[in-house]
């Protein structure tokens, strides 16, 4: 596909999406659940159910480090007609039905052969891996305006039961973003272990808040009919139930775990994407606007494509309605030193995250630490060498 605008000087501007292709290794992923579901079916070899685990952690990471980074961004002359092109929205809309059929498959195995709890856990872990692939899907098309993407955003949502999810990102993340006040964004000397007991009730409780207004303000009740996160809860609560009843507890079980898992790994996304950076204030006691510098930033090829550009998230932050296709690449962006995967195996190790971040978030502050949002008290090693006045 080229595109191709004119200036009103009358130059020509054509650009060809070399990736325009490449988006469908989303699908490849997205596959792993039902492939790995089949493949036991047909062999009843155990090892099968362990390919989203080797797919999440050895082969994206791999690709990663294989294939390098995309430097390439789209002429800003094209960003609206590619905006425009419905192409790249139906790719997204399409992998919604599709976290269904992953979740049913799932299900199907827990209930279907007599599989020990613990095999039956590791899978559910697995899922949920990609389950918090599912939240991203409902990220991209939350921020769209227009009701079906809404309603699709919506549905990915109760797949994992993370109802609230856009509400509370639209309303409260990207309004608090880099700042103390957001419970999203990591500080400094926290764990990724410490991040997710603050984060994930934090999100909830800021999620029902901002819902709870935007009620008030047409005159409804908390619990109206019209509470789009009670709406989001039904539907998993409604599908839950029905999974139990014809599979029995071991589904449950799958079920859930699953979910938790999700909201886990979104947690580690929301963890690795701000760590550390802090908007400072003007001298009206506001915070400055949020810029790409806000925001870690990874360029890696293949877990980009993997998740429609999440990972060019400094962009995103800067232009929240920008959709994937037309995110952009800065070459004097912090960097994360992975895509995400491989930063959420590195997270896991606190003291290996620690000793990999804490320099590169120094070096965004220009050694000053009280340019950083960081644990109080807390000082990265080397703290001698550092600006605290």
């Amino acid at each position: 596909m080229v595109f191709k605008t004119q200036d009103s000087s009358g130059n020509f501007t054509t650009y060809k999406d070399a990736k325009r292709h490449y988006w469908l290794i989303a699908y490849f992923g997205s596959s792993i659940t039902v492939f790995s579901v089949a493949l036991y079916a047909y062999t009843q070899v155990t090892a099968t159910l362990f390919l989203p685990l080797f797919y999440f952690f050895i082969i994206i990471p791999g690709l990663d480090a294989l294939l390098g980074e995309d430097p390439y961004n789209p002429p800003d002359d094209v960003l609206a007609q590619m905006s425009e092109d419905p192409y790249y929205s139906r790719l997204v809309r399409w992998l919604v039905p599709y976290a269904w059929i992953n979740l049913f498959a799932g299900v199907w195995l827990a209930g279907t052969y007599d599989l020990p709890l613990w095999l039956i856990a590791l899978f559910a872990f697995g899922m949920g891996l990609f389950g918090s692939g599912t939240i991203m899907l409902a990220h991209e098309l939350g921020h769209k305006t227009n009701k079906t993407d809404q309603l699709l955003a919506k549905f990915a949502l109760a797949v994992v039961g993370y109802g609230h999810f856009c509400i509370e990102h639209n309303r409260g993340h990207h309004i608090h973003v880099a700042t103390p006040e957001d419970p999203a964004s990591a500080r400094m000397g926290e764990s990724v272990y410490a991040f997710a007991w603050r984060e994930i009730p934090g999100a909830f409780v800021r999620g029902w808040q901002n819902e709870k207004m935007r009620l008030q303000k047409k005159g409804l009740g908390t619990f109206s009919l019209q509470n789009d996160i009670l709406q989001g809860y039904a539907i998993t609560l409604i599908v839950f139930a029905i999974c139990t009843a014809l599979f029995g507890w071991t589904a449950l079980l799958l079920l859930v775990i699953q979910a938790i898992v999700a909201w886990y790994g979104l947690t580690q996304a929301n963890y690795v994407e701000h760590y550390g950076l802090l908007r400072q204030k003007d001298e009206n006691d506001r915070y400055e606007r949020c810029q790409p510098r806000h925001s870690w930033n990874t360029n890696h090829i293949f877990s980009n494509l993997s998740t429609f550009h999440l990972q060019r998230h400094s962009d995103h932050h800067a232009n929240p309605l920008r959709p994937y296709q037309t995110l952009r690449n800065f070459p004097d962006l912090p960097r994360l030193p992975s895509g995400y995967p491989g930063c959420f195996a590195l997270a896991a190790v606190p003291s290996l995250w620690f000793r990999t971040m804490d320099p590169k978030v120094m070096e965004w502050a220009g050694g000053d630490i009280n340019k950083i949002n960081r644990v109080e008290g807390y000082e990265p090693a080397g703290k001698s060498t550092l600006n605290t006045c």
